[in-house]
């Protein structure tokens, strides 16, 4: 009975991946469903919000340039 389950749920997971279109058919698909859907839009958020730091340290670092060139300091190499 137990192995059952696990080839359900199983089952479940595989049916409802993050790119499928299907409608949950119980509680549990449901769930694993709403799970998925969740975690997706946090990673999506996450890189969201990395690309958006990626994009201000670029600027920062091009505004410490410009005042380095701006006061005479020539770039110096770690």
């Amino acid at each position: 009975m137990a192995d059952a389950k696990s080839e359900i749920d199983s089952d479940a997971e595989q049916n409802y991946s993050l790119n499928s279109n299907v409608d949950p058919k119980n509680m549990q698909e449901l769930t694993i469903y709403n799970v998925q859907d969740k975690f997706q839009t946090m990673s999506d958020q996450i890189i969201s919000r990395i690309d958006d730091m990626g994009t201000r340290i670029d600027d920062l670092e091009k505004s410490i340039a410009d005042l380095m060139q701006q006061a005479g300091v020539e770039g110096q190499d770690k």
